[in-house]
């Protein structure tokens, strides 16, 4: 009987691990999952089965899916390419680094419809990337160049050290997402975005770039929430656009100028950023009309904390303050020597509104009026503490009930 009994045993534990072992040998089949039993259910590709990067990629079905990087440092001499629609690449966080040691030029990662065509017909749609760190060299391309591709999600990516931008949108027209991404010290622009609609850029870190953002020729940008920090050229560029919003954004220590908006913007709102201690200036409206600017806290301005000029009018300026590094007491933060504090340059501006703002220890003033008078201009219930400002020289303008808090 206990003979009989352990002979049972054995049987049983000797099925129990054929079935295993042909389960798992049927879960990772030619490295794509094959132990699919839900209807419509697509494969798994792990890229850890494949002799490359490209190859699990190459093995994505016409109707996508998922490929799965292990990790590990995998060094690339040529672009990876995706040229399918519903397509997740998904990492093992920065424990998987993709790094581009190509010194032609060339781009770490290039999502195209396989044709490569420049029109709305070689378009795809929704590939996300994911939890993954890729980087390049100063003579690499870009990291990630998207042409083309709608819906385009990239979320947790560490993108950095690339000779050209660090993401590229290239008329990726429908509702890109660029969130919870660190862009560091690429060569180029950390993320450039030409010829997109309805952008959401939130969450990120920018530093060390040139430019952190450049937004050209696109509109409806949601860009909130990104820290950016050191970059050797401006903040945010914004040319060519209209409908957007740049809000509750750090901008601190650029060489160039914090935001800029130039040819043709319109119907934009700059809205409770911290803009702290730029070289070159603030904001800059070089040719924008129409637009907000709005709640934000402009300290230690090198030159000019917003900037106003003659191609640019129609300009609400509300709730803003302009500020040194005073902490009370009769103190600076910062040493008397290193007190820096611009404000607000008008230069032959017009229909411009400047209410409810505080500015205060600025220097040289508040308010500047430069080159061909402004005109138009409402001033008013606006504080200055410790400061002077050229409001009499405005030309067929409303000055009145500023207090001058000396």
């Amino acid at each position: 009987m206990r003979r009989a009994y352990r002979t049972a045993i054995v049987i049983v534990l000797a099925a129990v691990m054929t079935g295993y072992l042909c389960i798992a040998d049927g879960q990772v089949r030619g490295g794509i999952s094959a132990d699919i039993r839900l209807p419509g259910a697509r494969a798994i590709i792990e890229a850890a089965r494949f002799p490359s990067i490209q190859a699990a990629l190459d093995a994505l079905p016409e109707e996508g899916g998922v490929v799965r990087l292990p990790p590990g440092t995998f060094e690339i001499r040529e672009p990876l390419k995706v040229s399918k629609s519903d397509v997740l690449i998904e990492g093992s966080g920065t424990a998987t680094h993709i790094k581009n040691v190509n010194t032609e030029g060339k781009s770490a990662l290039i999502l195209q419809h396989p044709s490569g065509a420049e029109n709305r017909k070689s378009e795809l749609w929704r590939i996300r990337l994911a939890d993954f760190r890729i980087t390049g060299n100063e003579k690499s391309g870009n990291g990630i160049e998207a042409r083309r591709i709608n819906e385009v999600f990239i979320d947790g990516v560490t993108v950095s050290n690339h000779g050209g931008d660090g993401i590229l949108l290239h008329f990726c027209y429908e509702d890109p997402r660029i969130c919870n991404s660190l862009i560091t010290y690429n060569k180029k622009t950390g993320l450039n975005v030409v010829g997109c609609h309805d952008v959401v850029v939130s969450a990120n870190q920018f530093e060390e770039n040139q430019d952190a953002v450049r937004f050209i020729d696109g509109f409806n940008l949601c860009m909130t929430g990104n820290c950016l920090d050191d970059h050797l050229g401006d903040g945010v560029v914004i040319e060519n656009t209209y409908g957007s919003v740049v809000a509750g954004n750090m901008i601190e220590e650029c060489n160039g100028t914090a935001i800029v908006l130039d040819r043709d913007c319109y119907g934009i709102t700059l809205s409770a950023n911290v803009i702290a201690h730029e070289q070159t200036g603030g904001i800059a409206l070089r040719d924008a009309h129409g637009c907000a600017v709005s709640a934000n806290t402009f300290t230690i301005m090198g030159k000019d904390a917003l900037s106003i000029g003659p191609n640019s009018g129609r300009i609400a300026v509300t709730g803003n303050n302009f500020c040194d590094s005073y902490i009370g007491a009769d103190q600076l933060k910062r040493a008397e020597n290193d007190r820096q504090a611009g404000g607000m340059v008008l230069n032959g501006t017009s229909g411009i509104a400047v209410t409810g703002n505080l500015f205060s220890g600025l220097r040289p003033k508040a308010l500047a009026s430069e080159g061909q008078p402004s005109r138009g201009v409402l001033f008013s219930d606006n504080v200055l503490v410790d400061t002077a400002g050229d409001q009499a020289k405005l030309e067929a303008s409303l000055v009145k009930d500023n207090l001058d808090a000396k």
